[in-house]
């Protein structure tokens, strides 16, 4: 999982300059940075992939959601959401919360076609008591 944790970081780092548009790959409510990147499955090692039961393909694409306190440590949450093509047939999102230290994140396997343009929208529960951030990017896929 450590390794599964520092190649997502690395990949957020690593972002075509489209999707870092307005240089930020989070969103800041209130006291949270919601972390949000969608990558093509192929990008994470094989061994780490079967560790993981992630289904690695040329058309599967993960999306990664990171909620992280002030303080610089994450937050457990509740996510949800779908991602849409432009015909705005969607796919639901089932995210599996992975927890390593003090960092927790959420990963959700989807299925794109070649040069889909996707948006995702992105429903973040950090708090029971309080109702959800909605998040919504854009990414546009690639067959690798």
């Amino acid at each position: 999982m450590k390794y599964l944790l520092m190649l997502l970081t690395v990949l957020s780092l690593a972002l075509p300059a489209a999707t870092l548009a307005d240089n930020k790959v989070y969103k800041q409510y209130g006291p949270y940075k919601i972390f949000y990147s969608a990558f093509n499955s192929t990008f994470i090692d094989p061994d780490i992939a079967v560790a993981n039961q992630i289904v690695r393909g040329k058309d599967k694409g993960l999306v990664n959601i990171a909620v992280v306190l002030e303080s610089g440590t994450g937050n457990a949450s509740v996510i949800s959401g779908s991602v849409f093509n432009i015909f705005q047939m969607s796919q639901p999102l089932k995210f599996v919360e992975v927890r390593e230290q003090n960092a927790v994140y959420y990963l959700a396997p989807f299925d794109f076609e070649n040069e889909d343009f996707l948006t995702f929208k992105i429903s973040v529960r950090p708090d029971a008591e309080k109702p959800a951030y909605e998040l919504k990017f854009q990414k546009k896929m690639y067959h690798d």
